[in-house]
């Protein structure tokens, strides 16, 4: 059986991102921010979806894909009929004037390797989802293109006339071409960029420099960590589950959602990792975000919100042939206006380490103590709330379990901060509330089956169930938890050692792929329960479920091991550097086996 991949390579800056084919493509960019329409998008539709490539005249005999060294920095090596060239793709981001410059620019540097090839290079963008085709217009050195928000530049030392022309240009010295919105660059071409390149690779390796990782499978971490860095949208502080929208997570599913967005659940996950590889300047812009949010969210928050907070986040489907045929193509979330309970005792947990962490200043916060009040408060009237659960039940209502994790883990850590700050108010509520959500939990435990189920009164199990283990509910060393663990991997485990969120039907029918965040999830579960060497195994395959660069996919099809689902998926890398940190402290304590 023939394994799908995605064959991309992911670059960004914090202000964009770009998916770049191995045949040199730009597939999918979407300006000016991640949620705005694509300047390229032929992921989903050859047709309409535009072209920013620099193929060989003849036929792509091989192509390699690479990042530099940890770093964002993607290189693309094509070898054809008339030799050997090199593109190499960047974002521009690095320190600038005390702060960080990360323009809506990519540049694309291209040079000669081997022979005298021949290429061709072809810059066509669209807007309004390809509806759209901008007017172009030759200057001196660079073509400009019109009809968007505003105007985009590219600015190149190629020929203009064989670029308009569409035909092949011999490739005879190191070439650079760099695409703006809006501002566009005005200063010496060749300088800028190498300038600009050698500045982007000094931030970046500066940035891993600075992680707190073990030696336990180091590199993935770091291409996990550089993954999830580019999902934050640094000027609002959000961070986005994924790029991309419309990749299924099957074919024909029709399972097909926009990841543009911020969840509030996936944030705090991401910050989890960003916080175990000890870096916390997205913790802080993210709590920023939150408090914008608060402010104008008065009745009730919502499960996901767009990268600048508005609320309304329409679900639309736009004519697009979909990846590989697969429709429809969604634009829009309508998860925005789901019952999502969790997610209050999620806010409260990504936030905890700004109030009692000693290495931020607690007087920074305690003027924020009220929106940990009015959390909680949130958490006591809609404890006995039915919701649609963490994922996204369109039809069914349940008093799930995960649900009441989070009550009680929100309140856990809304307990803390009350006793950092000596707040008697909020430690009587977090301390009610604990216990009113543990007896919650303990209505959803099996007797039978020895295990706790998805919901009350149902018989179903759910993967997100691991976390009672994970997150210190249950008691790793008791029967009881090895019990639960059992019956969870006997109902939701692959026969190839993957894990499905559940296996009854939903509003789509049965899931046809395992997810791959519930298999990391499993990884630490073990790990908690002493089962270290089998966690280490199981982690290690996953690995192997990444593609030529290693990043990963949403979802896995256990008996091919295809990846599907929206690409690449911060909840995987996340779930990636959690497991890699639980077994790295686990390793670090003598006789761990």
């Amino acid at each position: 059986m023939t394994r799908h991949t995605y064959d991309y390579g992911l670059i960004g800056n914090c202000s964009y991102q770009a998916h770049i084919h191995k045949n040199t493509n730009v597939e999918w960019m979407c300006w000016p921010r991640f949620d705005s329409s694509f300047i390229f998008g032929a992921m989903l539709d050859k047709q309409k979806g535009g072209e920013f490539s620099i193929k060989p005249a003849g036929e792509i005999k091989n192509s390699e894909q690479y990042y530099l060294e940890n770093t964002n920095i993607l290189c693309t090596e094509i070898t054809c009929a008339e030799g050997r060239y090199r593109i190499t793709d960047y974002a521009p981001r690095f320190h600038q004037y005390d702060r960080y410059f990360k323009p809506l620019m990519l540049i694309r540097k291209i040079q000669p390797l081997d022979g005298n090839p021949r290429v061709k290079v072809c810059c066509h963008p669209v807007g309004q989802y390809g509806e759209l085709k901008p007017a172009q217009y030759e200057a001196s050195n660079h073509i400009e293109y019109i009809g968007l928000e505003k105007d985009l530049r590219l600015t190149t030392n190629f020929s203009l006339s064989y670029i308009v022309s569409d035909q092949p240009i011999v490739l005879d010295g190191t070439k650079y071409m760099v695409l703006t919105y809006g501002a566009p660059l005005e200063a010496s071409l060749g300088s800028t960029c190498e300038d600009f390149l050698t500045k982007t690779k000094i931030y970046w390796r500066g940035w891993v420099k600075n992680m707190s990782v073990s030696t336990f499978h180091q590199a993935d971490i770091n291409r996990s960590a550089l993954a999830l860095k580019i999902h934050q949208y640094e000027d609002t502080g959000a961070i986005i589950a994924a790029g991309t929208t419309s990749l299924p997570e099957a074919p024909g599913s029709t399972r097909n959602w926009d990841y543009r967005f911020c969840w509030m659940r996936d944030t705090y996950y991401t910050l989890t990792a960003f916080n175990n590889i000890g870096h916390f300047e997205e913790l802080e812009k993210y709590f920023n975000y939150i408090v914008n949010i608060s402010v104008k969210s008065k009745d009730r928050f919502q499960p996901l919100y767009s990268i600048t907070g508005e609320e309304r986040l329409d679900e639309r489907i736009v004519e697009l042939d979909g990846y590989l045929g697969n429709k429809p193509v969604r634009v829009g979330n309508q998860a925005y206006t789901h019952i999502q309970n969790d997610v209050y005792g999620q806010i409260l947990l990504a936030l905890l380490p700004l109030f009692v962490d000693s290495r931020f200043i607690n007087t920074e916060r305690s003027d924020s103590l009220h929106l940990i009040y009015d959390v909680l408060k949130k958490i006591d009237e809609l404890m006995e709330e039915p919701d649609a659960g963490l994922w996204e039940f369109r039809t069914l209502s349940q008093y799930h379990s995960y649900t009441y994790l989070f009550h009680w883990a929100g309140s856990s850590a809304a307990y803390k901060i009350g006793k950092m700050f000596k707040d008697e108010k909020i430690t009587k509520l977090a301390s009610k509330l604990m216990k009113s959500a543990s007896d919650k939990i303990e209505a959803c435990y099996d007797a039978d089956l020895k295990v706790y189920t998805q919901a009350i009164g149902t018989k179903n199990l759910d993967a997100s169930d691991l976390q009672l283990i994970m997150m210190n509910y249950l008691d790793p060393s008791s029967q009881k938890t090895k019990d639960h663990l059992t019956a969870l991997e006997k109902d939701l485990k692959s026969a190839e050692g993957l894990f499905y969120r559940y296996r009854h039907k939903d509003d789509f029918g049965a899931p046809e792929t395992t997810f791959l965040i519930c298999a990391f999830w499993y990884v630490e579960a073990l790990t908690c329960v002493g089962r270290t060497s089998e966690a280490i195994d199981t982690f290690e395959y996953l690995c192997s479920f990444s593609n030529h660069l290693g990043l990963l996919s949403e979802d896995v099809e256990a008996k091919s091991g295809s990846m599907w689902g929206n690409f690449p998926q911060a909840y995987s890398h996340v779930g990636l550097v959690n497991a890699a940190y639980r077994i790295s402290r686990k390793l670090d304590k003598p006789n761990f086996l």
